[in-house]
């Protein structure tokens, strides 16, 4: 199964976005190694093979249950990081552009269950460790 894969000083990068809000991103343990999440929640962050470059395809149903990591009107991208408009005018953060995702069955930091529903989702995976 492809995995995204990113770099272990991505893993603990903080999103600069101007605001106090502005969420990050850090490395937790799974039972698939480490993975990214966000710092907030500790919750897992998933990839969805349906979408295109820095475009969500995950809309109504979908995003129901793949809920997108919200990015606040203030955020920045930085590096591999991005921010993407969904096409309701709301803003997503996307890694290296492939947008990124919560899953509604993960409840606790470092739950992956999310990883390969469907043949299309994939959580996201870090090299190295945490």
């Amino acid at each position: 199964m492809k995995r995204t894969l990113i770099a272990a000083l991505i893993a603990t990068a903080t999103l600069t976005a101007g605001a106090a809000s502005a969420e990050t991103v850090m490395a937790v343990e799974s039972e698939l190694g480490p993975v990214l999440a966000s710092s907030e929640t500790g919750l897992t962050l998933y990839t969805f093979r349906n979408d295109s470059d820095n475009t969500s395809n995950c809309y109504d149903d979908c995003a129901s249950a793949w809920p997108p990591f919200a990015a606040p009107a203030s955020a920045q991208s930085e590096g591999a990081l991005g921010v993407i408009e969904r096409r309701d005018g709301s803003r997503q953060y996307a890694l290296n552009g492939q947008p990124l995702y919560f899953w509604a069955g993960d409840a606790e930091k470092g739950d992956v269950t999310g990883a390969g529903v469907g043949g299309d989702w994939d959580a996201v995976r870090q090299e190295g460790g945490c």
